[in-house]
């Protein structure tokens, strides 16, 4: 009696429930904080899970956060529809301007900040020693286009870093989790929180994802290659009007993406002339790309946001997020760069 109670009342004892801890989810959050220079890391059962989870923690009535305008159209209506529900206010800035993020933030009330970068779906970026140097509220990064290779933000003093690990870190569409790491402490005090909340990691994806971390670096290696071959490529392409991509030095913030970045990603987007029509022709005809909306796969997947991703947006949020009528997202695969060009040459031809 006297042994449950103690793993009744412990942090994260891994003998007592599943959903308190477990050990090959354990082995997972050791990984992911290894990757990102983290003294800990909690793992939970999808991206958004772990990003209600930590907003939850942190943030109560009252309270106010700062966020990008830039980030997934899922925490952008937890912030809008939900948080506003439990009396948490959102001001939402343009992170990709230099300032904007610290500007907004109201010395003694704003408990949270909150950006994405590189941001979905358009590749735009945050400054990170800027969010890094606001200090006095917590400070939170969405890197899961980057995955823990590409970008550390912790290393620019950022409190905590997530990710959907359900993309690049696992790596094989095979899994559903999320991940946050950040200082022992602000770890402990998420985890008394999402205890309760229930968001709990799957030991089997756990089990798939640590075998996703092995992976990782020839797998976005690889990928990252293709991604700016493509970009590059499709630059040229008469059908094509914009091409968003941190590794091409026409993308505005190149500069900053070498400073802060190992790598540019595995995703890009790029804008078709010819607005929804072309982008249907494209997704009819496309062999090798599959049309789906998940990222960070083996497989090269395209999807058009303004229909799937970012459908729950109204136009006007739509239009503030860069979603437009011909915009479509990329997410390289393995294989082949030649052939995943014959592809799209062939569709948008």
């Amino acid at each position: 009696m006297d042994d449950a109670h103690r793993r009744a009342t412990g942090l994260r004892s891994q003998e007592f429930y599943g959903r308190y801890a477990n050990p090959t989810v354990r082995s997972f959050e050791e990984a992911i904080a290894d990757l990102e220079g983290a003294e800990e890391a909690m793992a939970f059962g999808s991206g958004m899970g772990a990003i209600a989870s930590t907003v939850l923690a942190l943030c109560s009535s009252g309270d106010h956060i700062v966020a990008a305008r830039q980030l997934y159209a899922g925490t952008l209506a937890l912030l809008q529809a939900h948080c506003s529900r439990f009396g948490i206010e959102t001001t939402l800035v343009d992170s990709s301007q230099p300032g904007a993020v610290a500007a907004a933030v109201q010395p003694g009330r704003t408990t949270l900040v909150l950006v994405e970068t590189p941001s979905n779906p358009r590749l735009e970026l945050c400054d990170l020693d800027e969010v890094g140097a606001i200090g006095a509220p917590f400070t939170v990064v969405d890197s899961t286009f980057a995955t823990p290779l590409g970008q550390q933000p912790l290393a620019h003093g950022v409190d905590l870093v997530i990710h959907s690990a359900t993309k690049g870190i696992a790596g094989h569409n095979d899994a559903t989790l999320g991940v946050v790491a950040g200082e022992r402490e602000l770890i402990d005090a998420i985890w008394s929180y999402a205890v309760l909340h229930g968001a709990t990691a799957s030991p089997f994806d756990a089990l798939n994802a640590l075998r996703g971390v092995r992976t990782m670096s020839v797998r976005t290696a690889h990928q990252a290659a293709t991604a700016l071959r493509l970009a590059e490529w499709l630059e040229q392409h008469p059908a094509v009007s914009h091409v968003y991509y941190p590794g091409l030095g026409s993308h505005p913030q190149h500069d900053l993406a070498k400073r802060q970045m190992r790598q540019f990603g595995t995703v890009l987007a790029f804008e078709i002339t010819e607005g929804r029509e072309g982008v249907r022709r494209l997704l009819d005809t496309v062999q090798l790309a599959r049309c789906a909306t998940s990222l960070g796969g083996p497989e090269t997947l395209v999807c058009h946001p303004m229909t799937t991703t970012h459908a729950s947006l109204s136009p006007e949020e739509q239009a503030e997020s860069g979603v437009t009528e011909g915009l479509v997202r990329v997410s390289i695969g393995l294989e082949d760069p030649d052939d995943v060009i014959a592809d799209f040459q062939r569709a948008l031809t």
